[in-house]
C-alpha cells in the first residue's frame, strides 16, 4: 500500500468517525434505480462495495435482501451495524472489513447482485479497477447484474485540485478517478453492457455515470 493510499484510508475513517452522516442519511438515488433492477431480477444476495455509512445497505436490506457490505474503513461499517441494530435489520446483513483492491476472499459465483455507489472512481489505478472488476464477476452467478456509479469526466471538478495521473485529482483531501466513456466499456469485458445513464447528485452537482452490466 502506498503511503497516499494509506492517507486515504484514515482520512474515510477520520471522516466517518466525526460525522455519522457524512453521506447523507437517506437512500440515493443510485441505490433506488439499483433496488428495483435487482428485484426486477429476482436478485435475493447483493455485495456492496463501499458502503459507507450504510444508507443504501438498509434500503436493500429493508427491501427483503442479503446484503453484504464490503469496505476498508471501519468506523462506517460500525455505524451500519448500529444503525441495522436499531431498525431490526442487522439479520439481513453481514459486515466485512476488507480493502477492494485485492482479491475479495468471498466464494465464485455467491451474489446475485453487486453494487457499488461511487466506491471505483476512488483513489484506484485503471489497473486496480479493472481487477475488481475482474473479482465483481467472478463472485456473481450467471446472470448476476452490477450496478456502479462513477463520476466522470464532465464533472466540474474533473482537471481540478492535485493531479495524481490515470485522470485522479485530489480536492479537500479526498482522491477522485474521474471516468470517460471508453474506460466503461473497457471495464464490459466479459458483461453484457444492460445501460449506461448520466445523471447529477448533489450540490455541485456532481456528475456521474450510472452503469449495469450483467454477467453471461
Amino acid at each position: 500500500m502506498t503511503d497516499q493510499m494509506l492517507d486515504q484510508h484514515e482520512q474515510w475513517a477520520r471522516t466517518f468517525a466525526a460525522r455519522a452522516d457524512f453521506l447523507g442519511a437517506d437512500p440515493s438515488e443510485a441505490g433506488r434505480a439499483a433496488l428495483a433492477r435487482f428485484l426486477s431480477a429476482g436478485a435475493r444476495d447483493v455485495l456492496e462495495l463501499g458502503p459507507g455509512q450504510g444508507r443504501d445497505t438498509l434500503l436493500f436490506a429493508a427491501a427483503g435482501l442479503s446484503v453484504t457490505a464490503l469496505d476498508y474503513a471501519e468506523p462506517g461499517l460500525a455505524q451500519i451495524v448500529d444503525k441495522a441494530t436499531a431498525v431490526g435489520l442487522m439479520g439481513s446483513i453481514r459486515t466485512v472489513v476488507a480493502d477492494a483492491r485485492g482479491p475479495l476472499s468471498l466464494p465464485a459465483s455467491s451474489f446475485d447482485a453487486s453494487y457499488a455507489h461511487m466506491l471505483l472512481c476512488m483513489s484506484l489505478t485503471t489497473l486496480e479497477i479493472e481487477s475488481l472488476v475482474a473479482e465483481v464477476r467472478r463472485v456473481l452467478r450467471p446472470g448476476g447484474l452490477f450496478a456502479y456509479t462513477v463520476r466522470n469526466t464532465s464533472d466540474a471538478h474533473y482537471r481540478a485540485g492535485a493531479d495524481h495521473g490515470d485522470d485522479r485529482f485530489e480536492m479537500g483531501g479526498f482522491v477522485v478517478h474521474f471516468f470517460d466513456r471508453p474506460l466503461i466499456d473497457r471495464l464490459a469485458a466479459g458483461f453484457e453492457l444492460v445501460d449506461v445513464a448520466e445523471f447529477e447528485e448533489g450540490k455541485l452537482p456532481r456528475r456521474l455515470f450510472a452503469v449495469t452490466m450483467r454477467k453471461g
